[in-house]
């Protein structure tokens, strides 16, 4: 995390960091309030508004993770369930497939970076078509994955990193 930010305020971000396994982020209930009774408003006062709010007034929001079976940690997952306030209720086609329709106009680039103990090529391939699947619900313009092992040392990491956070130069304001 520490290294992904430096390279982000190096880019010239002024980057927030969630760490979400410290924050109180609730369970989507499926009521779809958020939609229909506080458009854009989650019902649950707790962190994960905060985070939805911080991810649609971003650029880029990265998704740093462990992998667990190809996926996200559940604290990421709880927090992009809970992301589902930023999309309309109403469908649109997307590649012959059905999406949500916009809320906003603006929607932030996306970057996956997932985390495993050792290369695991099926659990790589899961996670990159996860942060394409998701960057596509929510109208990224840009998106990029990337997988690094434990076993990095630093200057390993930059060099896995640097090119994947090259999605930001797309959308840099």
């Amino acid at each position: 995390q520490d290294l992904l930010l430096a390279e982000l305020a190096t880019a010239g971000y002024q980057p927030a960091a969630w760490t979400l396994r410290e924050e109180k982020i609730s369970y989507c209930l499926g009521c779809f309030e958020c939609w229909t009774k506080t458009p854009g408003l989650c019902r649950i006062d707790d962190a994960g508004r905060l985070v939805s709010a911080s991810v649609i007034n971003s650029h880029l929001v990265i998704y740093l993770s462990p992998v667990t079976f190809g996926g996200y940690s559940s604290e990421l997952k709880k927090a992009v369930d809970r992301s589902i306030c930023l999309l309309s209720p109403f469908f649109t086609h997307v590649d012959g497939e059905v999406h949500h329709q916009r809320r906003y106009d603006r929607y932030p680039a996306l970057l996956g970076v997932g985390i495993l103990p050792h290369r695991h090529v099926e659990q790589e391939q899961i996670f990159s078509t996860l942060i394409s699947r998701n960057a596509i619900n929510m109208h990224s313009p840009q998106h990029a994955s990337v997988v690094v092992t434990r076993d990095l040392d630093e200057p390993a990491l930059q060099a896995v990193l640097r090119p994947a956070l090259s999605v930001q130069e797309a959308i840099h304001p």
